[in-house]
Parts: C-alpha cells; structure tokens; sequence
C-alpha cells in the first residue's frame, strides 16, 4: 500500500500525532515517554509561546488508514531575522523502519516549507533549536535526559539514504562527581581565585527572584551565543513560558548567578535534576498515581542536566565558568545527584570541549542535524 500524507487538523488527529512515538518506542528502548498532556499544551497555539514569532503545521503518514510516521514543519521569524536567511525547519520526526514513509514525509514537509518561500529545510528540531534538537547518532542504550531526543539506529541511516546532509553534530558530555580527581588543577586555582582577586561571587537563585533572573539570563546568552549555530534570541514571551516550565523542575541548589560586588549578572548556571527519572515512572499519564511520584521526585531523581552555562564575553578570563562548574561538583557531594550531562556542545566548539574534557568529562551520546536544499 503507498503511504498518504495529511494535515493534523483536529484533536483526534493530534492524539495520534503524540500517541505514535509510545508505540514505536515504548516497549525494550531507553526512550522515556512524555506526558501527554504536557506534549497537547506544547503543540498549542494557545499556550506555546514559539507560535508568537512563527508558524507550523504538523503532518501524519497513514498506509492503509494506519499511522507510519510524523512530522513537522515550521518558519521562526525570530530565527530567520537573526540570521537573515530563509531556513525552514521540520522537527518531531517519527517514522516506521520504512525508506518510502519517511521520504513522504520529508516531501510533505518541503511541499509546506516551499510554499512559504523558504530556501532550505533544517533539522529536526521541536521547534526550535532550544528544544528537542537532532537525531541520535551515538548513545542508543542510553536513556535520554530531560529534552534530550531519543532514536533508533535506524532513524539516522534512513535519513542519510534519503539524501539528507550533516549540517552539524551535537555532543553531551557525562560528568560524575567521582572525576574528581580528573579534574585539571587549574580548574580549581580558577574557581577559588574568583571572588578573592576578581570580586565575583557566586549565589543561588530563588523561586520569587526566578523571572527576574531570567531578564539577567537572556542578556548574557543573547550577547554570549549570538554567533552560534542554531542561535535563537529569547524576547519576553519566550522568557514567560520559560519561566512556567522551570519552575515545575526548579531546584535552588541547581541554579547559580554569578554576580559583581556591584550586583552585575556576569554567568549564569541552570542545571536542571533530571526529570525523565520520574517521567519514566509516570509512563505520560499524571492519573490515576502518576503525581506521587512527581511529588517524590527528590528521593528518584540522582542525576541532572546543565541545560545552559554561560559567561558573558567580557569576564570570560576571569574563572566564572570554572567556578560555576566546581560549584556543580560541591553541590554534588552535598546531594543524592551523583552525575550528569552537560551540553548539547557543537562540534566545532573547540574551547568549550576542551573544557568539558579538562574537568574529566567523556562523549556520551553525539546527534546530528541534517539539511536539505529546497
């Protein structure tokens, strides 16, 4: 039977949309499922705040009236003025062990693109580059951390058969605290000089001060990563949803600001204690137990994710980074949350992998974002 493409138009259409990837994947893989309805609320309109600076429209393959594969494709204003291109992007790729389904859907997704005037198809990413970005390419038998994708080894085969190109490859870095002694001694001269010969000290933020960190935040990485690959500037309503999604994972110890004497932002760190842990308990229901294990969630969860660490252009000779990295190791020891992954870091990254390498880090797990020309 030949594979037919079409819109998700309705709410039924939606739940197969999210309801696929828990029959792919949901028995014998690391993948850890999502909630439910937390996937409905992000692939709303009406309540994410991407759809302020761009549109989507997501796609089902059905062969013989049967889903076979997803996918999406969408246009971020915000994305496409910074780099003054006109990139489309797909993203929430899932598709059966089939060649023919997954290049109707990649058809589909260009057809969409096209139409809008977009020269180039990046990705995938869910929807932008700050969310679920790549597919896995090394690290399958290891469970993914919190908005970390995880695919078979077969996603990334079919894609290249299918003529996508590397456009570039991402790394995690594991960290454990039992490196410690891996760690360069420069690393810790760096950090224990920070305050004393610099006058930068390093605090935690607060539930109350949360937002208001989060202005502090968006300077530093607008400024820090401005040039990067994949770069997407946050502008306020970016920042609010954000600050709804952090507090659900929000954990003092975890996020750090390092400040001047004069209250100066100069690095931030928000390091977020691995929720795929319990995600993987409550199996993307909430009802009917699901929430007890949420509420339990410190006595589960043992390691953690450095979601961003950055340090502003200007102080970057002076340690912050080292300090907030020893800092992570310190809080470690003082906590159940043993180990951890820092990234994702590109590949061309050279001085932040050499970092990561420095304080006794490995590649655990490498995806790859594709492109194709439209």
């Amino acid at each position: 039977m030949s594979v037919e493409v079409r819109p998700v138009r309705s709410l039924a259409d939606r739940r197969q949309f999210i309801d696929l990837p828990f029959r792919l994947h949901g028995t014998g893989t690391p993948w850890i499922p999502p909630l439910r309805i937390e996937r409905h609320l992000f692939l709303s309109p009406r309540f994410n705040a991407f759809f302020k600076h761009g549109e989507a429209q997501l796609f089902l393959a059905e062969r013989d009236g049967r889903v076979v594969g997803r996918v999406s494709a969408q246009v971020d204003r915000n994305f496409n003025d910074h780099h003054q291109n006109d990139w489309g992007m797909f993203g929430f790729l899932e598709f059966e062990e089939d060649p023919a389904v997954l290049e109707a859907l990649l058809s589909a997704a260009e057809g969409w693109l096209r139409e809008r005037g977009r020269d180039r198809m990046v990705g995938p990413m869910d929807f932008t580059p700050n969310d679920e970005l790549g597919v896995l390419i090394e690290g399958f038998d290891i469970e993914p951390l919190v908005r970390q994708p995880w695919q078979p080894p077969y996603y990334h085969v079919l894609c290249e058969q299918a003529g996508l190109v590397k456009e570039v490859d991402l790394f995690m870095w594991e960290m454990k605290i039992g490196n410690r002694e891996k760690i360069l001694p420069i690393i810790w001269n760096l950090a224990d000089d920070l305050e004393p010969k610099h006058g930068i000290r390093i605090r935690r933020m607060t539930r109350r001060g949360l937002r208001r960190d989060l202005d502090a935040f968006a300077e530093l990485y607008n400024e820090a990563w401005a040039r990067n690959w994949g770069f997407v500037p946050y502008g306020k309503e970016d920042l609010d949803a954000y600050a709804q999604e952090l507090h659900l994972v929000f954990d003092r110890d975890w996020f750090m600001v390092a400040e001047t004497a004069e209250g100066e932002t100069v690095g931030i760190a928000m390091t977020i204690p691995d929720i795929n842990q319990v995600l993987a308990r409550i199996k993307g229901r909430l009802l009917p137990l699901g929430w007890l294990h949420y509420l339990r969630r410190k006595r589960i969860i043992d390691r953690c994710r450095i979601g961003f660490l950055g340090v502003k252009p200007a102080y970057q000779h002076t340690g912050v980074a080292a300090g907030l990295y020893i800092e992570h190791f310190r809080q470690s020891e003082r906590s159940p949350i043993k180990w951890g992954e820092g990234g994702w870091v590109l590949e061309h990254n050279k001085g932040l992998n050499r970092g990561m390498e420095a304080l006794g880090g490995r590649i655990d797990k490498k995806y790859r974002v594709y492109a194709r020309e439209l």
